[in-house]
């Protein structure tokens, strides 16, 4: 069946692209190159899908948006950006879009977000967006397509009160991500409470949360209020949700059911009204098989998932983060160069964000307002990283060394001179473990008799050689 559909997009390629394939669906296709061009084609008919790009001549789109509605209230709108970000996203969603897509899409991706829209016998009409909060220090930073996705989850599940389970390595924002989404919720005028639950007393969480009576426990000298009523109103935020204790699991999964919470020695119930949000690095699935998390609080819990990939994994979210976090502590920092951009972007980052943002205040110390270079980088290759990554994280720092002591100048037998470095620890350390048996240590490093004989002997350290442990020697 053919449906009418608009296109509003100044890119001609993606613009043919698009009504070349929707066109050969069957469907009525109609091109705008700006929001002005649009609203008259608009005004004469009615389309059923609109694809609508944010960045346009004269009149933006999100800016075009609610006139759009207007003029077409029963459309469902595409929202499409090559630039997306948090705020962009959110004020597409609020702003009544069907969908968000992120430049450059897949064309078959974009396909079947028009037919999905399609599907949509109607699109309700919603409420204009609501005036954001400054998002020039906005904290969630990222081009990549993975982040895209994850701002487009932030701004789907914000203004519901749904459960959201934010799921991640250490490092990566978790905290943040749920900040953003009770910043944009109807609760973003109440509390927001953070709670990271390893840092409790594991004997006292129950009373943490749920507070306690006058004499509820030895040392209960008074009455306490607890976090969950602390935030009423609000948004309550467990950090490192595998760590909680299953009794107080029982309790908790009692909180969200009935929208209540009992005191610790207390009778009565308190009615309460708080959104949770929850995060942990930990393998929950595998926490519910193993018996040390209830499967029924775990799905309450994991109403809606937002993961978070590592930094590792987004290579080109690195220089826009790193020139974000340098404006944090910095304001009137140098622009980074190309090579330190190509550095950073080598690197592992095993501690994901926060490893870079710590990696980046030791640099700016080091460089004195200067520009920031490699080697004002600590070694990076720390944490969960493996004694091979340490060692090539070890041997890179050295290059860096012996680059500068040549001051430009091609060096010469970098190889040799590594090996001096490297050898006589690598000899040393297995002719001591070997109790100086010269005949097993060759047989270790998979080299023959006499060549060890003659390196330990290169390094001076034939004297550690038990010549009597040696029949060989």
């Amino acid at each position: 069946m053919a449906r009418r559909i608009q296109i509003i997009d100044d890119e001609e390629a993606v613009c043919w692209a698009l009504k070349q394939a929707l066109t050969a669906e069957g469907h009525h296709v109609t091109v705008a190159a700006s929001a002005e061009q649009a609203f008259a084609q608009l005004g004469k008919s009615t389309p059923e899908v609109i694809l609508l790009d944010v960045r346009l001549p004269g009149i933006d789109g999100l800016t075009a948006l609610p006139r759009i509605r207007q003029l077409a209230p029963e459309a469902a709108v595409i929202v499409a950006t090559a630039f997306g970000s948090l705020p962009t996203a959110v004020k597409a969603v609020e702003g009544g879009a069907f969908d968000y897509l992120a430049k450059p899409f897949d064309l078959n991706q974009a396909l079947d977000t028009v037919q999905r829209a399609l599907q949509r016998h109607s699109i309700p009409d919603s409420a204009p967006p609501t005036e954001l909060e400054p998002a020039a220090l906005e904290e969630i930073v990222g081009v990549s397509p993975a982040m895209q996705q994850v701002f487009k989850r932030i701004a789907l599940v914000a203004p519901s009160d749904a459960c959201v389970l934010i799921t991640g390595e250490s490092g990566t924002g978790k905290e943040l991500v749920a900040r953003a989404i009770h910043r944009y919720s109807s609760r973003r005028d109440k509390p927001f409470l953070p709670v990271h639950i390893a840092a409790l007393n594991p004997n006292l969480i129950e009373s943490e949360l749920f507070g306690h009576t006058r004499g509820a426990f030895t040392g209960a000298a008074q009455t306490r209020t607890g976090l969950l009523a602390l935030a009423d109103g609000g948004t309550i935020f467990l950090d490192e949700l595998a760590d909680i204790p299953m009794p107080v699991q029982v309790k908790l999964l009692r909180a969200l059911e009935y929208g209540e919470v009992q005191p610790v020695g207390g009778t009565q119930t308190q009615p309460l009204n708080f959104r949770i949000l929850t995060a942990t690095n930990q393998d929950l699935p595998r926490c519910v098989t193993e018996g040390r998390f209830r499967h029924d609080l775990y799905f309450r819990l994991n109403v809606f998932e937002i993961q978070l990939p590592p930094l590792r994994e987004r290579p080109e979210d690195i220089e826009p983060l790193a020139v974000h976090i340098l404006r944090r502590f910095q304001p009137s920092a140098i622009p980074l160069l190309p090579q330190t951009v190509a550095y950073l972007r080598q690197q592992p980052w095993y501690g994901n964000v926060r490893e870079l943002r710590n990696a980046l205040e030791h640099a700016a110390i080091l460089a004195r307002n200067g520009p920031l270079l490699p080697e004002h980088f600590p070694c990076l290759a720390k944490g969960n990283s493996s004694p091979e990554e340490q060692l090539a994280c070890s041997v890179r720092n050295w290059l860096l060394h012996r680059l500068r002591q040549v001051e430009g100048q091609p060096p010469s037998e970098l190889y040799e001179a590594l090996l001096q470095v490297v050898e006589p620890a690598l000899l040393e350390e297995v002719i001591r473990r070997l109790k100086g048996n010269r005949l097993v240590a060759a047989q270790w490093l998979g080299l023959n008799r006499a060549t060890v004989r003659k390196k330990l002997t290169q390094y001076g350290l034939d004297q550690i050689a038990d010549e009597e442990d040696d029949p060989l020697g």
